[in-house]
């Protein structure tokens, strides 16, 4: 695929987001922001030898938000003709004049828009046709089952082509658009038999398909994971130091990053509420949020509302110095916005001391817990208590042991994130949140 598939220009974006402006501030909007987009991609998967779905997708759509004061509407439409443009400005304005008014409502200030835009490289089209993609799912999948004669059922491979553009335009004078890729290779298995089976998988995306792992690798990894997961035994509830290995340790950070998300604030159900300026991570921690990084997962120019992303620190020697704020969120608690509308910007957490290797953070746990997969959402923003199933592996004198199941690992986040004594450096590539393996004192574990 390339982007003369897309149906529409950049250019015939920006025309129609114009027209709709003018139609909805001739209705009467006294401000008002408009979202084109258009997306086009494929998808395999195969399972077992044989391919389970083949899909082609395209769309395209527009949403406008238009304000009559401090009242606020809505609309939609995936039809771009100019009399389906205008009944969707129509529903939108009659909406808004029937909402409540809401004072902090309204579009961002004008002079917080992005005005330069940088190229990020964040458009790769990937060239691989429908039948190219069904062998690499396959030969994906076949490594997977050559790791060993133990793995004998599959959960399917995939491989998934994504491209698409989109145009945010309002009516303070901005409006700016760009294409995007971004591509998958997924791969799960089932080892074992009985009581004994063990399911596990590996992924890879990347803006371009050069930078993801390749199929074998990826196929070869889920293979391993699964095969290492048979034996899985349950051990007795206790206090130990625990690994949250890099593919779950990014859901930790995710979990602070909400705690500091506008959002949660305003609403008073975050345990973080009125912590900046504290100390909530270890001295040696920093989190740096750098929305420019040339192919990066969540790289932009600016964010859902056009304000010019920047690139800060988050938490500096473990204390808390920014948060994650929209227009909206930033007014209700009397801030200005940080440019997160929509979330945060490849975050990447740094230590002022030595990163180490895996081998070398099991062996400063020494006799613990190494979790590599955590189930269900027992996590309170409220509170910061956490509990959540989980399985992994028993270590001890900084070896793996047998594989375990069955278990949950409990504590409380604001705890969690200061008993941080040491971070790996098998950052995952696949991930917009930046960090290795974590290890922390000492949790709760609960078994038999």
């Amino acid at each position: 695929m390339s982007q003369k598939e897309f149906a529409y220009s950049i250019d015939q974006f920006k025309e129609i987001a114009e027209k709709t402006l003018k139609m909805a501030k001739g209705l009467g909007a006294s401000a008002v922001e408009v979202d084109l987009n258009e997306g086009l991609g494929s998808e395999v998967s195969v399972r077992k030898g044989e391919v389970e779905n083949l899909e082609y997708s395209r769309d395209k759509g527009l949403g406008i938000t238009v304000y009559v004061g401090h009242r606020k509407g809505f609309a939609s439409t995936s039809d771009l003709g100019t009399d389906a443009i205008a009944h969707t400005v129509e529903a939108a304005v009659s909406i808004a004049q029937l909402t409540a008014e809401d004072s902090y409502s309204g579009l961002a200030d004008p002079d917080r828009l992005a005005r330069e835009m940088p190229d990020l490289d964040l458009y790769h089209p990937w060239n691989i046709s429908m039948e190219d993609s069904i062998d690499l799912a396959l030969s994906c999948e076949q490594t997977a089952f050559d790791v060993s004669p133990e793995i004998k059922n599959s959960e399917g491979a995939g491989v998934s082509v994504q491209e698409g553009q989109f145009v945010y335009a309002n009516s303070n004078g901005f409006m700016q658009g760009f294409p995007s890729t971004r591509h998958y290779i997924s791969c799960s298995v089932t080892a074992g038999e009985g009581d004994q089976m063990q399911r596990d998988g590996w992924w890879s995306t990347a803006r371009c398909a050069e930078d993801m792992e390749s199929a074998s690798e990826i196929g070869k990894r889920a293979g391993s994971r699964a095969l290492g997961k048979v034996g899985a035994k349950k051990i007795n509830t206790k206090k130990i130091p625990v690994i949250f290995e890099a593919p779950v340790a990014s859901g930790i950070l995710k979990h602070f990053v909400s705690a500091v998300s506008g959002g949660n604030l305003y609403r008073q159900q975050s345990f973080l509420k009125g912590k900046v300026g504290e100390v909530v991570f270890p001295e040696f921690i920093s989190i740096e949020e750098d929305p420019f990084v040339r192919r990066g997962l969540s790289s932009t120019v600016f964010d859902n509302e056009g304000v010019q992303a920047t690139q800060r620190s988050v938490v500096s020697s473990g204390r808390l110095e920014g948060l994650f704020l929209s227009t909206y969120s930033a007014k209700k608690l009397g801030l200005a916005t940080t440019g997160n509308a929509g979330g945060a910007h490849n975050l990447f957490v740094r230590s002022s001391g030595a990163t180490h290797e895996f081998s070398d953070l099991l062996k400063m746990m020494g006799t613990g817990f190494l979790v590599t997969d955590l189930l269900g959402h027992g996590t309170n923003m409220v509170t910061g208590d956490y509990s959540r199933g989980a399985s992994g592996f028993w270590v001890e004198n900084g070896e793996i042991v047998h594989p375990v199941q069955e278990v949950t690992v409990a504590g409380n986040l604001k705890d969690m994130f200061k008993a941080i004594s040491a971070i790996g450096n098998d950052v995952l590539s696949r991930s917009s949140f930046k960090v290795g393996s974590i290890l922390i004192d000492s949790m709760t574990v609960g078994g038999e």
